[in-house]
């Protein structure tokens, strides 16, 4: 066997070595984008057009995420907004549309008092779904639902799905104790 047959066979072995690492690589890193979004990574391909732009995407998150200070609320104020989540359920019977947006504003109080930025929409589902991937999607009906109740648009049916939809972020924003 001469010299360059045996340092070709080096070469080949050196790539597929590294072509190896680095598709487990790639494999873990999408294992573990994929358990911590939950559904959000399925709808980040889809914005995104594709699995390398999402995950480009949601690593970008990841990074944001990593730098806020987010903190976990001393009981006696957890229990104040228990009180006064029951207090805008209260007000639904008589006022559904006002009621949302009530519970709109809570679950973003919740959230600023937690640490989470809450400068806009679409912020909020970003830093959110970084943690709370899997509640997203009722995050965003209920916040769909307050829009078009702005306008007169929805049902007092849909309100109604609306409060359950925020209720489920709530109790996950309330009584989550993974934040750093």
């Amino acid at each position: 066997m001469s010299t360059t047959t045996l340092v070709v066979g080096i070469v080949i072995a050196a790539i597929v070595v590294i072509a190896i690492v680095a598709a487990l690589w790639t494999s873990a890193r999408r294992r573990h984008l994929r358990k911590r979004f939950g559904p959000e990574y399925e709808r980040t391909v889809r914005e995104e057009g594709g699995t390398r732009a999402a995950e480009r995407d949601l690593r970008a998150r990841e990074q944001r995420h990593d730098e806020l200070d987010l903190k976990e609320l001393p009981a006696e104020r957890r229990r104040q907004y228990a009180d006064a989540w029951s207090g805008v359920q209260e007000h639904f019977v008589d006022r559904p549309a006002s009621s949302v947006a009530e519970a709109d504003e809570l679950v973003s109080r919740l959230m600023g008092e937690r640490g989470y930025p809450t400068e806009g929409y679409e912020d909020r589902l970003r830093h959110l779904s970084v943690e709370h991937g899997r509640t997203l999607d009722h995050y965003r009906a209920a916040h769909d639902v307050k829009v078009r109740s702005g306008d007169g648009g929805a049902t007092t049916e849909e309100l109604r799905g609306a409060m359950v939809h925020y209720r489920a972020l709530f109790e996950e924003l309330l009584t989550d104790q993974r934040s750093k």
